[in-house]
């Protein structure tokens, strides 16, 4: 008697995520983009609605929950500060076998003005995790940093960091 077994995908095989990509990608951009015309709606469905959104800057504090996120209205909201526009570099989209859960990467370039002054992020690296709720998806987790400049050449961020 001779057994032959094969491997079989119980999953029926997915067709290519191309909506997803599109869905994913526009509520990454309006993670940024909401602040052009400070429309906190959009900014409020677009991350998680709830304690596990999670936002690390490369400032001193994470942002923990929505709660965190509510408490900088304020600065977002003032008229001081002015989104002129924003640039997405490289962006790379993951999704998990059950397309419930996105990841991403890329370089971002977010221009703003602070009091008329120069309030820019070029070139920060951003990556991130969605979750699909409800049929939309959204940022539960992010994270921006800046490199840093292997070579020594001083910029206005390793001052932070030293």
């Amino acid at each position: 008697i001779v057994t032959i077994m094969h491997k079989i995908d119980m999953e029926p095989e997915k067709p290519p995520p191309g909506e997803d990509i599109k869905a994913v990608e526009h509520a990454i951009h309006n993670v940024l983009g909401w602040a052009m015309n400070k429309d906190f709606t959009l900014f409020f469905n677009t991350i998680s609605d709830d304690s596990y959104f999670i936002s690390v800057t490369p400032y001193e504090r994470v942002k923990f929950g929505l709660q965190d996120v509510y408490n900088d209205t304020a600065f977002w909201g003032s008229p001081y500060f002015r989104a002129i526009h924003h640039e997405l570099f490289d962006l790379r989209i993951d999704f998990s076998a059950d397309r419930t859960v996105a990841w991403f990467w890329c370089l971002v370039d977010d221009i703003n003005t602070w009091k008329g002054e120069p309030a820019n992020w070029e070139k920060v690296r951003w990556t991130g995790v969605l979750e699909k709720r409800n049929e939309r998806w959204r940022v539960v987790q992010q994270h921006f940093s800046w490199p840093i400049n292997q070579e020594g050449d001083s910029n206005k961020y390793n001052d932070v960091m030293n």
